[in-house]
């Protein structure tokens, strides 16, 4: 398990820290989530805290107003509900948001630490090919949305926190859970080994084995890795969540070995996306 319950609240904290000192334009400063701003992204963890509160502690029944049928549409339905929800919140006050995010966090985060780790979660973490995931895989993911959009509103303002060992490694461990389904088409000979690094103190090094029916994450340094990437760590979470691409960056990345072997891991996407 990717234990991460801990890190809620003081990450919670400094996303409190931080906005309580925005000024008015400060709030209004584009993000690197397409066309959000500031408040935008602030907007849209308040929708989270809601969401969670209305399904767990309200047995809230929150059902699609359309069919589902596969992985795009329902990319496509969040997507308009995110995009209903900030547009909805442009009518409310900075001081109100702040607010509501502060009362908001504690019945949340004790959502969370109600469920069974072990159990099935509600919601699968679908970005990583589950069907079925487990809660703390679920709480996990939980994580890193609440680290991501907090360090896209910290990259707006320029300011530092978040980039450390405490709360970025254990976004890195739950975003390579998805290594495993984005290579599952991926052919190559057994023993095959892959190294994706992440150059930084709040980085490190995970590693993909070909087995005879799979590829398999390691977390130990296998014989061989005959393929290699590392990546700074400034650039490794926006492309991991989609705010940039391979192309845009593909100078700053040091990839050693068999470059088609690396091309799926630098494409991957650890957000509904």
């Amino acid at each position: 398990m990717i234990e991460t319950l801990p890190l809620f609240r003081p990450l919670n904290q400094k996303l409190i820290t931080i906005l309580t000192s925005l000024s008015r334009s400060d709030w209004e400063k584009k993000t690197v989530a397409g066309m959000w701003t500031v408040k935008d992204v602030a907007a849209h963890l308040l929708d989270g805290n809601i969401k969670d509160i209305s399904i767990y502690r309200d047995q809230a029944e929150l059902r699609p107003d359309e069919e589902i049928k596969s992985y795009l549409h329902i990319v496509n339905y969040l997507n308009r509900l995110n995009a209903d929800w900030v547009q909805a919140m442009k009518r409310m006050s900075t001081e109100l948001l702040i607010e509501w995010l502060t009362a908001t966090h504690e019945p949340y985060i004790t959502c969370l630490e109600k469920l069974d780790p072990r159990a099935s979660a509600k919601f699968s973490v679908a970005w990583a090919g589950d069907s079925i995931s487990p809660n703390w895989f679920h709480i996990a993911r939980e994580f890193t949305e609440k680290w991501h959009h907090q360090q896209q509103i910290r990259d707006a303002l320029n300011q530092s926190g978040i980039l450390t060992k405490e709360f970025y490694f254990p976004v890195l461990e739950t975003f390579m859970r998805a290594l495993p389904y984005r290579y599952k088409n991926i052919l190559a000979p057994t023993g095959t080994c892959i190294q994706i690094s992440v150059a930084s103190e709040a980085g490190g090094s995970w590693f993909l084995e070909k087995e005879a029916q799979q590829w398999k994450l390691r977390d130990k340094v296998p014989n061989r890795s005959l393929a290699k990437v590392t990546i700074p760590v400034e650039i490794s979470w926006k492309l991991f969540t989609k705010a940039i691409q391979y192309a845009d960056v593909k100078a700053q990345l040091s990839i050693e070995g068999d470059k088609r072997l690396i091309l799926p891991a630098l494409q991957m996407v650890t957000v509904m996306a």
